[in-house]
């Protein structure tokens, strides 16, 4: 008993073991033949639903159908989901706001809003004009489901056989959908949250709502909104009595309102309008017979003066009161009239500045659009030109398109590192190679220039120091002064974060820049400055309701800063910025393969961003920021400086010789030479002295102009050192 000890116990554990195998071989062998016949009988069962020949080949399409369909529908859903979060329980009141916009002179400048008159009826318009927009916009409008697939499908051959776009495939409903929800932006996924929601205000609206809303809110050109608006300013009468001939010459105006308008070019007018008749004969609407009269006797438009509605501004300036009406500001009131900070003789000037620098020079850089911000320190926007031609795309390139800033950006690394307390101008840095994993950054001459002051470098734009300096105080410290200054875009760190690669909006920057120029003051940009209702009473203004200026960046972050910004025109990359007489601080900059060009600089009354690329983000032909940008911000401050005294740089003593402006307790931008104040009213004295500054202002540019056509520095090629 004693000596089976250790031995037996282990004699034991295999016995158990042997035990439990063979039980469990035993159970399977009892159980797989039970399951084997259960399945046997399963598969006999379902024997009975095999498809054989034919039946089984339909039985495999539909069923590879259902599963693509499942896959087809998920795809569809979350590629819907964007679309659908447009829309909300009052998205068919977003614009039911009336709004007149004056300029800071209080005279009127243009309206947003319901002034496409949507009271009245579609059965009031006549029957001409609405085939003739159908004819044009979309033949099948009463026949399709919110997408014309046939004319899609035509209108890609057509195009196709043309090598280029010569025919639109866009429904009403797919344009009433991008004019109510989406922006202009041309992108693929702007595409296809416009079909969604077409999809969804078929759903939601007859095709003779839909059809209203779109005659409605249409652009057609002169800042008219909708066939009646434009019936008026085109011809001086209701929609409701314009003829056969007008109506053709309206409905031409959906394709390019610009182009067509025929207070701009009346052979291009009626060239389409006669396109029309033909539409209207072809789509079978009415008989050539019908409209021969019309041919005969095209439309001819009231004589009237060639005005240019500030659109881009306006657009901009109208979601800024809806955003205020949206925080209920307003107390509910709807009809109201906003007094902005436009100036109007300085939003000609910039347009015509932006057109004229891209006909001389854009085949050369082979660059065709531009945008430009003109705004006061405090945020008051002067001028804006969010593109080349209104009427050709309301994409505001302003305010909507975020492009790279290049070496622009360095103004938020070297303020970080300013504002660590580790660096001053004078700091002495070392140009030198530096790698970030396989990344080198290289500066533009593909040179290292050794030891040197920050002041230097910032000038010079070199690449390596933003880097080292990125590295040292912390990429997250750059986002954080950039927000603080302004930039609301996203912004993520990165190996190339210091050298400009995170995209941000002209608007921004601009107004980032201007917290510089107001001592460290962070004002966002704004267009309003006092807003009254129907009856003239006041609702809002800016200076009383809105927050005080915030301090963001310190005294000696500013000063630092605003030197380095003056060396930049003094003897860096900006010197075609420079101003007679002014300060000028500033920066140039340019992305990666010349795709963007800027340049934003300030003096002590303005801030200015200018901006030059194409849409599509081909490159441009070694333009950089050094070149056109500078140029056109220094011909448009030109203009704006006209008669305003030199004001210092915060933290810049001003050179001597120059005597500072004595500070007035209104901004600038609302100074005005006050004559004709006896026996007028104040609006007619405000009125009558911006005419006479504008008048003045008008000639001295011409005077400029003329100098400028004839000056080499703008003949010249840029150097390499520009960017």
């Amino acid at each position: 008993m004693f000596g089976r000890g250790s031995n037996g116990d282990k004699l034991d554990a295999k016995r158990r073991l042997l035990a439990l195998d063979s039980w469990l071989d035993h159970t399977f062998w009892r159980i797989w033949p039970a399951a084997s016949r259960r399945w046997d009988s399963v598969c006999a069962a379902f024997d009975g639903f095999r498809a054989r020949g034919w039946r089984r080949f339909v039985a495999e399409i539909l069923g590879e159908g259902v599963t693509l369909g499942a896959a087809g529908a998920t795809l569809v859903l979350a590629l819907a989901t964007p679309a659908f979060r447009e829309t909300g329980p009052d998205w068919l009141n977003r614009a039911d706001l009336s709004v007149t916009f004056l300029d800071r002179h209080g005279v009127e400048i243009g309206k947003r809003g319901v002034m496409q008159n949507d009271g009245i009826p579609l059965r009031d318009y006549p029957d001409h004009l609405i085939k003739a927009a159908l004819a044009t916009e979309d033949r099948r409008f009463y026949q399709h489901f919110g997408i014309d697939v046939a004319g899609t499908a035509r209108a890609i051959v057509q195009n196709a056989r043309a090598n280029g776009v010569v025919q639109g495939g866009s429904s009403i409903t797919q344009q009433l959908a991008k004019n109510i929800f989406l922006s202009n932006e041309r992108t693929i996924e702007r595409k296809i949250n416009e079909a969604f929601l077409a999809l969804w205000l078929e759903h939601h609206l007859t095709k003779d709502e839909i059809l209203k809303l779109y005659l409605d809110r249409a652009y057609m050109g002169g800042g008219a909104f909708g066939v009646d608006a434009a019936a008026h300013f085109y011809f001086g009468k209701s929609a409701r009595d314009i003829t056969l001939a007008e109506s053709a010459m309206l409905a031409g105006l959906f394709k390019a309102p610009t182009k067509y308008a025929p207070h701009i070019n009346l052979a291009a007018a009626r060239a389409r309008a006669s396109t029309v008749l033909d539409n209207l004969v072809d789509a079978g609407f009415m008989t050539e017979g019908q409209v021969q009269p019309a041919r005969f006797l095209p439309a001819t438009p009231k004589p009237t003066a060639v005005v240019s509605s500030p659109d881009y501004y306006l657009d901009w300036a109208y979601g800024e009161v809806r955003a205020l009406a949206g925080q209920g500001a307003f107390g509910g009131k709807r009809v109201l009239q906003v007094r902005t900070s436009l100036d109007p003789a300085l939003q000609r000037h910039a347009e015509a500045s932006v057109e004229q620098m891209l006909r001389q020079y854009g085949d050369q850089y082979r660059v065709d659009q531009a945008a430009a911000v003109i705004m006061e320190p405090e945020g008051a926007v002067r001028a804006m030109v969010g593109g080349r031609d209104y009427g050709v795309s309301q994409f505001n390139r302003a305010v909507d398109a975020l492009r790279q800033p290049g070496s622009s950006f360095k103004t938020y690394v070297y303020a970080a590192a300013f504002a660590s307390g580790k660096y001053t101008p004078e700091k002495v840095v070392t140009d030198a190679a530096i790698c970030i994993g396989n990344w080198c950054p290289r500066n533009y001459g593909r040179r290292f220039a050794g030891r040197m002051p920050l002041i230097t470098a910032f000038a010079k734009s070199i690449n390596t120091i933003p880097v080292r300096l990125a590295l040292d105080v912390g990429q997250k410290n750059v986002i954080e002064i950039a927000k603080r200054m302004g930039i609301r875009s996203k912004l993520d760190v990165g190996r190339a974060f210091a050298l400009g690669v995170e995209e941000i909006t002209l608007l921004d920057h601009t107004s980032a820049y201007g917290t510089l120029a107001n001592g460290g003051r962070r004002t966002p940009p704004y267009a309003a400055i006092e807003v009254t209702d129907s009856k003239g009473g006041v609702l809002w203004r800016h200076d009383r309701d809105t927050p005080q200026p915030q301090q963001v960046l310190g005294p000696h972050v500013v000063a630092g800063m605003n030197r380095m910004m003056l060396a930049v025109t003094e003897a860096g990359t900006g010197g075609r910025a420079r101003l007679d007489g002014y300060q000028v601080g500033g920066k140039t900059g340019t992305s990666q393969s010349y795709r963007d060009a800027w340049f934003v600089g300030f003096t002590g009354s303005l801030v200015g961003g200018v901006w030059f690329g194409n849409d599509d983000f081909t490159t441009t032909r070694e333009m950089t920021g050094g070149s056109l940008p500078a140029m056109t911000w220094r011909d448009i401050m030109a203009f704006a400086h006209q008669g305003l005294a030199p004001r210092p740089i915060p933290g810049v003593p001003m050179p001597t010789g120059q005597r500072p402006a004595v500070a007035s307790a209104a901004p600038a931008a609302q100074e005005a030479p006050a004559t004709f104040t006896r026996n007028l009213s104040e609006r007619s004295t405000r009125v009558l002295n911006a005419i006479l500054s504008d008048v003045a202002a008008a000639r001295q540019a011409s005077a400029g102009r003329a100098s400028a056509d004839h000056d080499p520095t703008f003949a010249a090629a840029p150097s390499p050192a520009a960017r």
